[in-house]
């Protein structure tokens, strides 16, 4: 069974931009999130995984904090992708990796609410600064 398109939207702007869903969801709890927490990975995390599962690691490496605001996000029907692109730290040593995933959670307890493809996949290597920019895209159905 899929969802209304003007559910997804309903269900994308409520959890990226704090909106609230008229007569059934608000973001009034005690202490709302006020930033999602981008990973990124080196496969797969997988529909069982979390934050960590298969994440990268290099020194220089940080998840990123984007805010859970319409400043943050774009949300576009069934679809949202960040306002800016996501810098993450310049790679200054560890072993060499490929960024082939990104998460987005909350960053709590490695809370993983989606994940995609990175396409193409980043080679991270002594130098790169990875980047996920305003095409990457995370599309709801």
């Amino acid at each position: 069974m899929s969802k209304s398109n003007a559910f997804e939207t309903d269900m994308l702007e409520l959890y990226f931009n704090g909106t609230t869903h008229a007569n059934l969801a608000d973001n009034a709890g005690t202490s709302p999130a006020t930033n999602l927490t981008v990973a990124l990975h080196t496969a797969d995390p997988g529909e069982a995984g979390n934050q960590s599962t298969n994440e990268i690691s290099y020194t220089g490496y940080a998840r990123v904090d984007v805010a859970r605001t319409s400043g943050g996000w774009t949300i576009t029907g069934d679809s949202v992708s960040p306002n800016a692109n996501i810098v993450f730290g310049e790679k200054t040593g560890g072993a060499n990796a490929t960024a082939t995933h990104f998460s987005v959670g909350t960053g709590t307890s490695n809370y993983m609410m989606y994940s995609g493809t990175i396409t193409p996949n980043i080679s991270v290597v002594d130098g790169v600064v990875p980047t996920l920019t305003t095409a990457s895209t995370i599309q709801e159905d």
